[in-house]
């Protein structure tokens, strides 16, 4: 945690940070599912831009970042809606998407996966036998990323410290991997429609 006394949780700047990676891995996730029929688990990639982010602020905490990465974890479950909405469009169920029934189904799946977190928690968080698994992974890269940090007991290398004593995580990395992917994705992908000739009539 971090050497201030009362280190800050929950803060406007963390829920409109939450709320924008929610957005945008929700998106992400969403075409990468219909384009694959895979998604991501958005709570690592979450931290890492957490910490990234809010490590500007000097009253940033590792409470604070694990908020946010909270709640950016919605857009892996947000994005389940491709499986579901697809397939009564392929029944012939529907013909559109109306807005109301697609709202109230995405609700009550909300619901219900709260509602079954609660019993579900103890066996497949608390209890886990996996030996690495998500939310372990991100709680470690979110430890390595805060400075002040113990990490005596902690079975992690500690991580790099700039100049102002805090650590680094890897912001510029990833930065620089985001844009060679859409570069990437530009060249092999989006020059298709301008290549294409476009014939009307």
């Amino acid at each position: 945690m971090s050497s201030s006394p009362s280190p800050v949780e929950l803060t406007l700047r963390g829920i409109i940070l939450g709320a924008v990676i929610t957005l945008l891995f929700t998106a992400a996730n969403i075409y990468l599912g219909l384009k694959v029929g895979l998604t991501f688990a958005s709570s690592i990639p979450a931290a890492v831009i957490s910490m990234a982010v809010l490590r500007c602020f000097k009253s940033s905490s590792i409470l604070e970042n694990n908020m946010v990465q909270t709640q950016a974890s919605a857009a892996g479950t947000l994005s389940s809606v491709i499986f579901i909405l697809p397939g009564l469009l392929m029944m012939g169920y529907w013909s559109g998407f109306p807005f109301w029934q697609t709202s109230a189904i995405c609700a009550i799946g909300g619901v219900l996966g709260v509602l079954f977190t609660i019993p579900l928690r103890r066996v497949m968080v608390v209890h886990s036998t996996l030996p690495y698994p998500e939310g372990v992974a991100a709680a470690e890269i979110l430890r390595v990323g805060s400075p002040g940090e113990d990490y005596a007991e902690a079975p992690v290398a500690r991580p790099k410290v700039v100049e102002d004593g805090r650590a680094a995580p890897g912001g510029r990395e990833l930065l620089i991997g985001s844009v060679i992917s859409a570069l990437f994705a530009l060249c092999t992908t989006g020059f298709k429609g301008w290549l294409t000739p476009q014939r009307y009539g």
